[in-house]
């Protein structure tokens, strides 16, 4: 398969996924209460999407960095992406699911088991997608699969840090199981990470591509 159509596919899945996030951006209305008022109870909402917005955005754009080495598109890749890509989809089911718990009244006291379990499904997500991209990214470590292969000797050094990005959901996982806040900031922190982290492009000319 030419690159441009694995490109010109997870492109379209990427758009449509960022799209439906603002979908869940809504308020009750006239005759609700004050405006300022609904927006203040749906900050969860917002937040949510601005997480999941980067997240998605950031993923989208290291996946464009590292496809664009790729010099060989065969049946594994194809079905490595659609793992990939499964994950991106349910994110905003994911968090369209912790807008509306963490939004629920009083929901530490009457919701918190719900909220806390949302919360962990919301970071399993993230967890897959991180996975999905990793597990590309070690496909592309093996044979003569991109036009500037990262060199032998720096292989480990770069799972390390796909490990690493991984091993910050996990926890965030846990924690939700015990604080949903707690890990709904923790994951917030790794998007801002994300967002400002940039390292130089290498000899294996993937640039910034962990995630």
């Amino acid at each position: 398969m030419d690159r441009s159509r694995l490109e010109a596919f997870s492109d379209g899945v990427f758009a449509v996924a960022i799209t439906l996030l603002a979908l869940n951006l809504t308020v009750a209305g006239p005759g609700h209460g004050k405006l300022i008022d609904q927006l203040g109870d749906h900050w969860p909402s917002l937040v949510a999407y601005l997480i999941s917005f980067f997240m998605i955005g950031i993923i989208w754009v290291n996946h464009h960095v590292l496809v664009r080495t790729i010099k060989v598109v065969d049946r594994t890749l194809l079905f490595l992406n659609l793992v990939l890509l499964l994950f991106v989809v349910l994110i905003p089911f994911a968090t369209a699911t912790v807008a509306e718990y963490l939004s629920a009244p009083g929901y530490l006291t009457h919701g918190g088991q719900d909220t806390r379990i949302a919360m962990a499904v919301y970071g399993a997500v993230f967890l897959g997608m991180s996975v999905g991209f990793g597990v590309i990214f070690e496909w592309t470590l093996h044979g003569e699969r991109v036009y500037q292969p990262v060199p032998q000797d720096k292989h480990w050094s770069a799972r390390a840090r796909f490990v690493g990005g991984g091993l910050v959901y996990v926890a965030a996982i846990v924690v939700a199981l015990f604080n949903a806040v707690a890990s709904f900031v923790l994951i917030a922190l790794i998007a801002v990470y994300y967002i400002v982290e940039h390292t130089p492009a290498g000899r294996g000319g993937t640039e910034s591509v962990d995630k």
